[in-house]
């Protein structure tokens, strides 16, 4: 591409050289040959005209040539998932006439599809993730034609999605998924160009995306308490101090629960530390069947228990506290028997560095078994409330 901008160039410069030329020769000649120059110069200025428009075209072929490389490099260079997507979604969606873009992984595994988009509305998203390419195949590119019979004869909604076109995602073994552009324009025609774009694209996409979603996995398993599920100390103190700068940054409320099975070490000499396992395991299942979707459960050590909840007062940490308590203690824990919780909750202060709020929390906690167990203490109040 640099060596036809620099040919470009100097024919520019050769040929502004001959018009200062011819026009030294007009001032010396008589008027047919003024005639005859001034053929030329036209011609020469057409000329010129048509090489300015060659060379705006190359620039612009050169400038979208870097961007596409500069993608490719960023997409190889990133391990963050959500990163990759999102830079895969904007690449496709400057493909001419590409109004939206969704990227569809499917769960091996039978579960919940990842899906990704980019200029869709929620519907639209779930309704051409689900669907997908007619035939559900995902080895070779489809192109797409949408109807919508609920919508009445001649009232067609101009915004809703016309045409799309599917490539697959190709992996390392196997095909991960499928990267899809949609148009709103009715009568579009995807080109075997747009065609090729999309599919380099994805060929490009498909390694970086499966080095990332193994990268999360790995990570998420990492975060993971191997025991009960719930997240780990490690995640516990990295997801609470991170959620401490964000609370402080835009001034949100951010709650926390810590709490303990009580009289746990007297079950553990009773059934033995195998069988007292599976009743902290338990206990976590119920605990996860209870916190809400935002709320960051996590088991921070022993038999002891720790539940972030973000954009959350003192009072909706008490509400959790209390559905955590009758899901625990409804029924027995296996071999344990019918056991209780003590918690303590607070509520981040403005002065709270994210050790001084799980020491108040973890304070209250103690006060609370201290008071007879089965209860919650407020660390931002002296209050004791039963279970």
């Amino acid at each position: 591409m640099t060596t036809i901008l620099i040919g470009i160039s100097v024919a520019l410069g050769a040929l502004v050289v001959l018009l200062l030329a011819l026009l030294v020769v007009r001032w010396r000649s008589d008027n047919s040959a003024d005639e005859r120059v001034a053929e030329v110069v036209a011609t020469l200025n057409a000329r010129m005209d048509e090489l300015g428009r060659e060379l705006a075209g190359a620039l612009e072929r050169a400038e979208e040539e870097g961007r596409r490389s500069r993608i490719f490099g960023e997409l190889a260079g990133s391990i963050d998932l959500d990163e990759v997507l999102s830079r895969t979604l904007e690449a496709a969606g400057a493909l001419e006439g590409a109004d939206a873009a969704l990227i569809m992984l499917p769960d091996p595994q039978g579960g919940k599809p990842l899906v990704a988009t980019l200029g869709l509305s929620v519907e639209e998203a779930e309704r051409h993730a689900i669907t997908g390419p007619p035939d559900g195949r995902l080895a070779r590119s489809i192109s797409m034609s949408y109807t919508y019979p609920e919508l009445e004869r001649g009232e067609r909604d101009e915004a809703a999605i016309s045409s799309g076109l599917a490539v697959p995602l190709p992996g390392e073994t196997a095909t991960l998924g499928y990267l899809t552009v949609f148009t709103r324009t009715k009568g579009h025609q995807y080109s075997d160009d747009d065609v090729r774009l999309l599919e380099t694209l994805a060929v490009r996409a498909g390694p970086a995306i499966e080095n990332a979603h193994r990268f999360r996995e790995a990570r998420q398993l990492a975060d993971l308490d191997a025991l009960t599920g719930l997240h780990n100390r490690r995640f516990f103190h990295e997801t609470l101090a991170r959620e401490c700068a964000r609370a402080h940054r835009y001034e949100r409320k951010l709650s926390l629960i810590v709490f303990d099975l009580d009289d746990f070490k007297d079950v553990n000499d009773r059934i033995g530390h195998l069988a007292g396992d599976s009743v902290l395991a338990e206990a976590a299942e119920r605990v996860r069947d209870v916190v809400r979707t935002a709320d960051i459960a996590c088991r921070v050590g022993g038999d002891e228990f720790a539940v972030i909840l973000p954009e959350s007062a003192i009072g909706d940490a008490d509400q959790l506290y209390r559905r955590i308590q009758n899901a625990v203690s409804s029924r027995p824990l296996g071999q344990g028997g019918k056991l209780f919780l003590s918690a303590g909750v607070a509520e981040l202060r403005a002065e709270d560095d994210p050790v001084a709020f799980f020491q108040r929390a973890d304070d209250a906690l103690y006060r609370a078994k201290e008071a007879g167990k089965g209860r919650v203490v407020s660390a931002n109040s002296p209050r004791l409330g039963p279970a």
